[in-house]
């Protein structure tokens, strides 16, 4: 199994994005949409990535296109997560305006659910980021989605298209999903937090090192 890449999302702080880089991060995630809990402004944002350090996912929800390529933009952002309902087609619009990767994300509860998402999707983002559905949150509410559903199906995913996991996930549950998903990525935000909006130190440091305990040598793809 390859190593599994960690995410710690829903930064706010930058000494918390220093902390996760330092710890081993792979991704550091900014929701650059406004109107959510954990949303920052792109001039917060852009202190967030440091040279040499681990690349900045900007997180988008229903933003329009020219909003969010300026925002990415100014963040110099490596890779777009887009957390609403948007269409292949805006996908294929961002694939055009930079030189970035796409995660769409999509909350399966039925296997039919993810493999329509993968029919629809695949052809145009690099990766697809499950989480869990919740009827008020387009995402972080915490809420997991069914793991055993997916699992069943796991294997027909296509190899070209990335998987990225998140939602309920904590140092005490990674690895288990880790085992059970062989995710390319795991993210979180909420599960390494002792105070909402703040990262815990500690918590990081086991997300991590829990998320890698079942992976051996290797590179994901996203």
């Amino acid at each position: 199994m390859p190593d599994v890449r960690v995410k710690i999302c829903g930064l706010m702080r930058p000494r918390d994005a220093r902390h996760a880089a330092d710890a081993g991060a792979d991704y550091l995630g900014a929701i650059l949409s406004e109107g959510f809990g954990r949303s920052v402004s792109a001039v917060l944002a852009r202190k967030f990535a440091q040279p040499g350090g681990p690349p900045l996912v900007a997180v988008f929800v229903d933003e329009p296109t020219g909003d969010a390529v300026a925002k990415a933009r100014q963040v110099s952002a490596s890779v777009l997560q887009l957390h609403g309902n948007e269409s292949p087609a805006f996908v294929d619009e961002l694939r055009r305006e930079g030189n970035w990767a796409l995660w769409k994300v999509v909350r399966p509860r039925f296997a039919e659910e993810l493999l329509r998402a993968v029919d629809s999707y695949a052809e145009y983002a690099d990766a697809l980021l499950l989480d869990g559905w919740h009827r008020e949150f387009s995402g972080g509410g915490g809420t997991r989605f069914p793991w055993e559903v997916i699992e069943e199906i796991r294997a027909q995913l296509p190899s070209g298209l990335a998987l990225v996991i998140a939602g309920g996930l904590t140092p005490d549950t990674v690895a288990e999903a880790v085992a059970r998903l062989t995710p390319d990525v795991v993210d979180v935000s909420s599960g390494v937090e002792s105070v909402p909006r703040q990262k815990d130190v500690a918590k990081v440091e086991a997300f991590i090192r829990a998320a890698r305990a079942t992976s051996g040598a290797g590179s994901a793809r996203a």
